[in-house]
């Protein structure tokens, strides 16, 4: 063991060392790391986890990727139609994407007996990515889109409340045509109920079979109005929109799904500032606490000091005991900051103990994303800053004298 290890140790472990004045500033100093890596691990887990859960949840219904005609277009139809077949459908540039579905939307107005409500119909192919909408699936089932044309549908729980239109029921929608006073009317039946929790798309969206906006449009069997792309890796949106911008045709537009939904992709980038303004925070609060325990620790070691000195201790030995010391405190903090702020993280995940508004956070408990890697590195991080912290405090040492530090009164 070596020398400075050695006394570390031996301060660390003695009693008049833990019944000092110095004993309750140690305490909260320990206390003040083990609350800052807490409310760290918190932050960024629920910061990302609420970021990913509303990526998920948006790009379940729309896709990352969205491959549509260029137009002018408030109202949310399917204007001009895309050939399905195309070059990047069937290529899938360099694995990256995941899944493509082919759609086509049209604005309406469900009527009923009582109310009306104007909507979006979401025409969807036998090609709908339905392993990762049906998580939102809160009764029945998706259409079956393989036969021939169905009039089955999927609302929203919302809708279904409003219009009072429960599963099984049928209901009538008007279509305006383009460029017609004529409006087109079509009889649906809801096999299947959603909930999605994006009160913007479960307000005014259900899906059904796409062959509908097609005869009204009179498009096409192979005519489509947008293509829907699932990628594997978010971080990658970009480059990958790019890639296809540059491997479409001039009459198409590529467009990422933040671009679709800027308001809600802009919000959501915000929590990364907050997540770091905590973290520098927290970082900062339990680096004073440790440098206010180890000038304390210092100032009560001071006959200590004076006797290694006046045994040939080396300055920077005498430095590195103190050092370890207040490594050692922060590893302390660092243990139960990871032990109590991962199991609280647990404890939610399990039980969905604490919950949100739906309407203002677009989920109804908090998410959190508990990643190992990220708060490896945290703790590594904590260390270090803290660390670097306890280095200037350190410097007192050389100006405590042996003869001042050793006079018997």
């Amino acid at each position: 063991m070596r020398f400075e290890s050695f006394i570390a140790s031996r301060i660390i472990r003695s009693k008049p060392y833990k019944n000092t004045i110095s004993s309750p500033i140690i305490k909260i100093s320990i206390l003040s790391i083990s609350m800052g890596l807490i409310m760290m691990i918190i932050s960024i887990s629920s910061g990302v986890g609420l970021q990913k859960s509303i990526e998920d949840k948006v790009s379940s219904f729309f896709g990352h990727i969205i491959i549509s005609n260029f137009q002018n277009n408030s109202s949310q139809s399917s204007l001009n139609p895309i050939v399905f077949n195309q070059d990047f459908y069937n290529s899938n540039i360099n694995n990256k994407i995941l899944h493509i579905q082919t759609v086509a939307y049209k604005s309406g107005v469900i009527t009923t007996e009582s109310t009306f409500e104007g909507v979006v119909f979401k025409g969807i192919r036998k090609d709908f990515n339905s392993n990762n909408f049906s998580k939102y699936l809160v009764e029945g089932k998706f259409p079956n889109l393989n036969d021939k044309l169905t009039n089955d549908v999927m609302i929203s729980e919302h809708l279904s409340k409003r219009l009072f239109i429960n599963l099984g029921d049928k209901f009538k929608t008007t279509f305006f045509k383009n460029g017609s006073s004529l409006p087109n009317e079509r009889n649906f039946k809801v096999v299947g109920i959603f909930k999605s929790g994006l009160i913007e798309f479960d307000q005014i969206y259900f899906l059904g079979d796409i062959r509908h906006i097609q005869k009204m449009n009179n498009w096409k069997h192979d005519e489509i109005g947008s293509f829907e792309l699932f990628i594997n890796n978010f971080d990658e949106i970009s480059n990958i929109s790019n890639e296809l911008y540059e491997n479409t045709s001039s009459d198409l537009d590529v467009f990422k799904i933040s671009d679709k939904f800027p308001d809600i992709f802009n919000w959501i980038a915000l929590f990364d500032m907050n997540i770091l303004v905590i973290v520098i925070i927290m970082i900062l609060v339990g680096g004073i606490n440790m440098i206010t325990a180890l000038l304390v620790t210092i100032l009560e070691k001071t006959q200590l000091i004076g006797v290694l000195k006046v045994l040939g201790s080396k300055q920077t030995s005498i430095r590195n005991i103190f050092i370890s010391n207040g490594v050692y405190l922060i590893s302390l903090g660092l243990f139960f900051g990871n032990l109590i702020g991962i199991g609280l993280v647990l404890f939610q995940k399990v039980t969905g103990f604490i919950k949100l508004d739906p309407q203002t956070y677009y989920v109804s408990e908090v998410p959190l994303d508990l990643n190992f890697t990220t708060i490896i590195l945290l703790n590594l991080g904590v260390l270090l800053l803290c660390f670097a912290m306890l280095i200037i405090p350190s410097f007192i040492i050389g100006r405590i004298s042996p003869t001042d530090s050793l006079k018997i009164n």
